[in-house]
């Protein structure tokens, strides 16, 4: 347990809470804290639960262990939903019964639990959606004809935010079953633009396998199987499969296919014109500009300059999930170390830890390059070694 004192945590959360100039009303409800419990904790009359801690410091913008010293909760409530969530899709394809929640109950519970996937708010998942699924399994099993296709899209989108978690925390087999549950659902749904969402997920697998020879032709055949780019959202379809297309190429050393699949997915990205969310993965001329940086990354250090002209000429805006930006400021800091720049690769990872702290916590290569600066490299000691810690590179 922390050393701090609940009174220094209330402190810390209330000066948090007035620099982000919101009211211990305005903090509850983005919090979904009790106004009374916001109050306490403020107080040091309460010491805040992990889960309270969490939902805190997700509605201020920075990590739970800014607000308490040494704080590993958020790991310790992963490890502990693991075997709850493999056991609940143990069975997936199995009819057990009707849900407990009607379906208006689990659509805002799916919805939730896409926008902490789309924060890296990876123990909030890992706490709610075991359950989650438990209940949208059975919905898909139990509902009418009807209401088929809507249920399997809740079931790809529930199973999508378990696997970010799963895969994320290198859990490789679990988010591998996750995928396959993706996939029959998106088979249920009858609906191309699902199937083209989970293809774009199945990338992982072959990323976990450094599969990429392969991994490229599963995305060239969903690209192939795609709807026409008629609307927006098939656009963002057919452009999010070649953005994730140029990347795995970039990882096999593909420069010509990297660059092809860059190419189409930028003119989607222009046709999209702005920025969204599209069953569940942001697509527009923003993505395409972090996917520019994850391509230049992926080819290696001799594409270090490639690297560092993306950032030169444009940085990605806060309106961006806080997946995406903490993803880019990770891979501009793996080009920075390259270049021989520890100082600003130092603030890199700084950015990429205040954009989504558990995402950054957990990235490999956010842990790599913290771990080479830390050896080779002394300036700003104190700061970088704090940092060390805190990512788990000593």
């Amino acid at each position: 347990m922390s050393a701090d004192s609940p009174r220094e945590v209330g402190e810390r959360i209330a000066a948090r809470r007035r620099a982000r100039r919101l009211t211990q009303t305005g903090l509850a409800t983005a919090s979904h804290v009790s106004y009374a419990t916001v109050r306490a904790v403020e107080r040091g009359a309460r010491r805040p639960s992990d889960e309270v801690l969490e939902a805190l410091a997700a509605a201020l913008e920075v990590d739970a262990t800014q607000l308490r010293t040494g704080y590993v909760g958020t790991e310790r409530r992963v490890h502990q939903a693991l075997p709850a969530l493999s056991a609940v899709i143990a069975g997936y394809d199995i009819p057990q019964g009707p849900p407990t929640r009607g379906p208006a109950e689990l659509a805002v519970a799916v919805d939730e639990v896409v926008d902490w996937r789309l924060g890296a708010q990876y123990g909030r998942i890992a706490t709610e959606v075991p359950a989650l699924l438990y209940d949208v399994i059975r919905y898909v099993h139990t509902v009418r004809a009807a209401g088929q296709q809507a249920a399997a899209r809740m079931l790809v989108a529930a199973a999508r935010a378990g696997d970010a978690v799963a895969f994320k925390y290198r859990e490789h087999d679990l988010s591998a079953r996750l995928i396959d549950l993706m996939r029959w659902a998106a088979d249920r749904a009858a609906d191309p633009l699902v199937q083209a969402a989970v293809a774009y997920v199945r990338t992982e697998i072959f990323f976990a396998a450094r599969a990429h020879a392969v991994g490229l032709a599963a995305l060239e055949q969903a690209i192939h199987a795609a709807p026409a780019p008629s609307s927006r959202s098939a656009a963002a379809a057919r452009g999010a499969l070649h953005m994730r297309a140029a990347v795995i190429a970039g990882r096999g050393g593909d420069v010509d296919g990297a660059d092809t699949h860059l190419t189409h997915a930028r003119q989607l990205g222009d046709q999209v014109a702005r920025e969204g969310v599209y069953l569940g993965t942001t697509f527009g001329p923003d993505s395409v500009r972090i996917h520019e940086m994850s391509v230049a990354v992926s080819l290696g250090p001799n594409h270090v300059d490639r690297a560092l002209r993306v950032a030169t000429e444009w940085m990605p805006p806060a309106s961006l999930p806080a997946e995406r930006r903490s993803g880019f400021h990770i891979e501009l800091a793996r080009a920075q170390e390259w270049a021989d720049l520890p100082g600003d690769a130092f603030e890199s990872l700084k950015a990429a830890r205040a954009a989504a702290p558990q995402h950054t916590r957990e990235h490999p290569w956010a842990r790599e390059v913290t771990s080479s600066l830390r050896r080779f490299h002394r300036a700003d000691a104190e700061s970088l070694s704090h940092l060390a810690h805190w990512i788990g590179a000593v």
